[in-house]
């Protein structure tokens, strides 16, 4: 493996990492999004190293659904996930509670050989206009051999309320099962039926609320029927680690490590919370998931040392 990194900076909006003449991702961290959709930065398109697309954008589904994003539906009273937030006992309702992950500056964008990385500070603000939480982000764009590549995302975030937040999902609302909330990837829709991988074998929406290290999905694409993976990996002092998954594979394809599924996490004014991941991206199928683990977990490793 040759290949080197390059990167393109659209000042003030956006960077394309590329391995060769392939763009492997577009990170859009001061994106131009409805305030209903809730506004934050987002990865698409994302590509295997052969230039496959893994990634979708805007499904009419759930048009909050942006490539991989870190989502949050229940952040105290506010909503950081896009769309209508569940309440208990009323089920979806559209509130005026649809808050921004707002850009603030770039603190250190660099590339060197095999790997690329981006930081940037980030302002959480409420739909009433009131900053909640402050942000330090940082992805990483690691070659692992030619046929995968491996995502980082690293964040720190901090509450600014002045009061303690709880972090919970739509389960920890009431809805049975439905604990979305965090580092969210959404598929293409040739991946519609295809399958989820688990350290314990291979399934498809019947592991959703499972706990384990890391999962995967393995897709086809329309065309030339080839078979492309994802794979996230949760760092172990995460929060809530293993993490409970949300994963679709009936309706459309997703893979979330949701750290507060059935559990919220609690952070006290001024506190600070981590959370650490890595994706893993490649051209091939189920057999490839082990390995494929194997090599992102020591790219995050690398990156967060």
């Amino acid at each position: 493996m040759t290949t080197t990194l390059t990167v393109r900076h659209d000042l003030g909006s956006a960077l394309t990492v590329s391995a060769g003449d392939v763009d492997l991702l577009r990170y859009a961290y001061l994106p131009d999004t409805p305030q209903l959709e809730s506004p934050k930065p987002f990865l698409h398109p994302i590509r295997t190293r052969a230039g496959r697309v893994v990634s979708l954008f805007r499904p009419h589904d759930h048009v909050w659904h942006k490539g991989i994003a870190w989502s949050l539906p229940h952040v105290g009273d506010d909503n950081f996930w896009g769309g209508p937030t569940y309440v208990r006992g009323r089920s979806y309702v559209q509130l005026d509670n649809n808050g921004t992950q707002r850009h603030r500056r770039v603190v250190d964008l660099g590339v060197e050989d095999d790997t690329a990385w981006f930081t940037h500070e980030l302002d959480w603000i409420t739909q009433s206009g009131h900053t909640v939480i402050t942000e330090r982000r940082t992805i990483t764009a690691t070659l692992l051999s030619d046929a995968a590549w491996a995502l980082t995302f690293d964040t720190a975030m901090t509450n600014t309320s002045g009061h303690e937040i709880a972090f919970g999902s739509p389960t920890t609302h009431g809805r049975e099962n439905a604990g979305y909330g965090g580092l969210f990837w959404r598929g293409p829709r040739s991946f519609t039926g295809g399958n989820v991988i688990t350290p314990d074998g291979v399934g498809g929406d019947e592991v959703r609320g499972r706990r384990a290290e890391w999962m995967a999905f393995a897709g086809r694409h329309d065309g030339d029927e080839a078979e492309s993976l994802v794979l996230v990996v949760d760092h172990d002092a995460n929060p809530h680690h293993p993490p409970q998954w949300f994963t679709r594979s009936v309706e459309f394809a997703c893979l979330n490590p949701a750290p507060f599924f059935s559990e919220e996490l609690v952070v006290a004014d001024a506190d600070t919370v981590r959370f650490r991941y890595g994706t893993g991206v490649a051209d091939g199928g189920a057999q490839d998931a082990e390995p494929l683990a194997d090599a992102v977990r020591e790219a995050l490793r690398r990156a967060v040392s």
